[in-house]
């Protein structure tokens, strides 16, 4: 006579977790099956320090203006500035031309496939270049964001928040993975969307969290967080918020402008005058040799 039949064991987080992200998944148009490489590389660049609601408008217009990259190494630096509206870290934009026209000079207008080429690329990390191999070539690639290391530091560390980044991080990942090669693919952005949607900063939504059942931090107690406090981006007042403003008087103008109008940006002198040249230094603003100012053309009377 058999014994009872022992109960199956549970599936690893890492199925777990791409089986949630079937029903769960936020509909993002850079997700959408058959769009090319180029498309998802634009998305990341874009998504970097951004939110997804502001990201989405500006990356549909920009692929309609520039569906290839040899569209946009093409157009006028003035004019990537002012498509990339109010994104953010602007520097961003022109690295992104530069790499368009990399792609179209040293590999015949193809988004490369291969993550150190794409790293060679001018502005593309080690992060960019694995999801672009990932979520554009569907290769089997650890993809590590902000979102991915807070999951694996609670679910697999039992930390509350993950602190620095570590070497470890790339292993850790990978070893959530599922055996199967294309679900290794749909984990890297699942767990990214776990992190995102249920696994966030500050409160996360336990409740909803498919693996709950098996996360070190939750089954220690939610031990709180020892290390250095997180800290808090600040906008208000900062150079950042100077350097977009005036930024935001040279998208409006047709025609270069004169240092009085952009005097009106800001009343500090000194902290306009500090991001004036920041922005100068950046190639993001030009000065003419008549002593005004405009976004960046490439024309012979560049004086800066």
């Amino acid at each position: 006579m058999t014994g009872p039949s022992r109960a199956a064991a549970a599936p690893p987080a890492g199925e777990v977790i791409v089986d949630w992200y079937a029903t769960a998944a936020r509909d993002l148009p850079w997700r959408t099956p058959g769009v090319d490489p180029w498309a998802v590389l634009v998305s990341e660049v874009m998504l970097q320090q951004t939110p997804v609601a502001r990201v989405e408008p500006v990356w549909r217009s920009w692929m309609a203006r520039w569906p290839a990259p040899a569209d946009l190494a093409a157009a006028p630096p003035a004019e990537v500035i002012r498509a990339w509206g109010k994104l953010g870290y602007p520097r961003r934009a022109l690295r992104l031309r530069e790499a368009a026209a990399a792609i179209a000079e040293r590999h015949g207008g193809v988004v490369p496939d291969d993550v150190a080429a794409l790293e060679a690329l001018p502005g593309i990390g080690a992060y960019t270049a694995r999801a672009v191999a990932c979520f554009g070539y569907g290769q089997r690639q650890p993809v590590v964001d902000t979102n991915v290391r807070r999951v694996v530091a609670r679910l697999v560390h039992g930390r509350a928040e993950a602190g620095n980044a570590r070497a470890t991080d790339l292993a850790d990942i990978a070893a959530l993975a599922p055996e199967d090669d294309a679900r290794a693919v749909r984990f890297s952005v699942a767990v990214m969307e776990l992190g995102a949607l249920v696994c966030i900063a500050g409160t996360p939504r336990c409740a909803a969290c498919p693996v709950r059942d098996r996360c070190a931090w939750r089954l220690a107690g939610y031990p709180a967080h020892d290390g250095p406090r997180r800290r808090v981006q600040q906008f208000a007042g900062t150079d950042r918020q100077v350097r977009g403003r005036l930024l935001d008087v040279l998208r409006a103008a047709d025609a270069p402008v004169t240092a009085a109008a952009l005097a009106t940006t800001w009343d500090d002198a000194v902290q306009r005058s500090r991001c004036l040249d920041s922005l100068l230094t950046d190639g993001l603003v030009e000065q003419t040799a008549d002593g005004l100012f405009r976004l960046p053309t490439g024309d012979v009377d560049q004086v800066t």
